[in-house]
């Protein structure tokens, strides 16, 4: 017994505040986080002159690439412990979806009893909290299913680990329509009298609804087109999309790189509005289907055109736009040979989200018949090499004189054009 409570307080000690074993969720995002200031401090180090072997420090190219190599390994072992933080994030996150929401069943219940006083307790709001309370038992069953994944949230988890947006206002109206019928079914089963069963059936009529279901079907259709949309383009090379490590709220109204968007934002707040305004209708009339105004439906439509017209214009290939040599301030132009730094100025080398220095350092640049990797050159709070718009790399001896081709692949796999150069002996 004795050998049994010191091995599990030596087990509690090893996932205490400093456990960066991995093995537990806390030791998950303590590892991320320690390795995350490894780097920075070592990369602010490079950035300012110091940690460079001795043997490398005579020559400015030898010294460049041992540097980026020693980043990209290092941004490995954090882009891998990020990885690892993000699925112990997802594991907890099921549960955190649950509490939240069986507390909104509770504050329907607080809200149903406050406004129950000097009134008395209806039929309708025995409806309204059973049907909260299946819809509640049906996402718990789902969020234990999915547990690995997000629980309740993991069917609004895009493919690329980002939380989405179409897919998000569609699962509200879902839900809500759900609830709205579900209530419906509650006091249609507690009606006695024909007549107000004959009322509850007509609730449901289609020219009682028309805008919340027309407001339903439009929502829907934009979560699918959109899915549809983005993967054509990812495919065609017109998008450039790099997965991130969890899903965030954020994501609902930013873009990849975490720019706030406008096409996000004003479909999560009109849709947001419409959706309070509707809720607002069905406890008011608990007796049908919420009679959502024309007005306000039309009004959801646009912003979901808008939004949709916002997924087609985002994104785009890079592009090159010239290649010269890089030479420092006072040099002269001349023509590029073998083991020269070329300057590849142009657009988009840098895709949305792959910011990260394990993202910057999967970038290539084919040069003829050979791939070069683009050094990672720190500076102080970042990199200034590679840059969306320009990027430098040394020609290879292993290029032949002569016209060859020069293509750049960023870390999201797509491809520019070719520029052809002129390589001199």
């Amino acid at each position: 017994m004795a050998v049994q409570e010191a091995g599990q307080s030596a087990g509690t000690a090893a996932h205490g505040g400093g456990c960066t074993c991995g093995d537990c969720p806390h030791g998950a995002r303590e590892g991320h986080r320690r390795a995350v200031a490894e780097f920075l401090l070592r990369r602010d180090e490079f950035a300012a002159g110091r940690g460079l072997p001795v043997a490398v420090a005579h020559s400015a190219s030898a010294s460049r690439q041992w540097i980026s190599e020693a980043l990209t390994q290092s941004a490995e072992a954090v882009a891998e412990r990020g990885r690892a933080e993000g699925a112990a994030w997802l594991a907890r996150l099921w549960q955190r979806t649950l509490y939240v929401l069986w507390a909104a069943v509770v504050l329907l219940l607080l809200v149903q009893a406050l406004t129950a006083i000097g009134t008395g307790w209806t039929s309708a709001r025995t409806a309204g909290l059973l049907g909260a309370l299946v819809v509640a038992c049906a996402l718990t069953a789902a969020s234990w299913f999915h547990r690995a994944r997000g629980g309740a949230l993991a069917p609004v988890i895009g493919e690329d680990n980002r939380l989405s947006t179409s897919r998000t206002v569609a699962a509200a109206w879902v839900l809500f329509v759900a609830y709205a019928v579900l209530v419906l079914a509650g006091r249609l089963a507690a009606a006695s009298d024909p007549a107000e069963r004959d009322a509850l059936i007509s609730g449901l009529e289609l020219a009682r609804g028309a805008g919340v279901v027309t407001v339903l079907a439009v929502v829907c259709g934009i979560a699918v087109l959109v899915r549809r949309v983005v993967g054509l383009r990812i495919l065609g090379q017109r998008l450039q999309k790099v997965p991130a490590h969890r899903p965030r709220a954020a994501d609902l109204l930013t873009d990849d790189a975490g720019r706030g968007t406008f096409a996000d934002i004003q479909y999560v707040v009109i849709g947001a509005v419409a959706l309070a305004f509707a809720a607002v209708r069905l406890a008011r009339r608990p007796d049908q289907l919420p009679d959502l105004p024309w007005g306000l439906a039309v009004l959801v439509l646009v912003s979901a055109a808008t939004y949709v017209a916002g997924k087609y214009a985002e994104g785009g290939r890079p592009v090159i736009l010239s290649v010269v040599r890089a030479r420092e301030a006072g040099d002269l132009d001349g023509p590029i040979r073998t083991g020269d730094d070329i300057e590849i100025r142009g657009a988009g080398f840098v895709p949305p989200g792959a910011q990260t220095a394990d993202r910057l350092s999967r970038m290539v640049v084919r040069i003829g018949a050979v791939n070069v990797h683009v050094p990672l050159v720190p500076v102080a709070g970042g990199f200034s090499n590679p840059a969306d718009g320009v990027l430098r790399v040394p020609v290879p001896a292993e290029v032949e004189p002569g016209a060859v081709e020069v293509q750049v692949v960023t870390a999201a796999g797509v491809a520019t054009n070719r520029c052809v150069v002129e390589v001199t002996e």
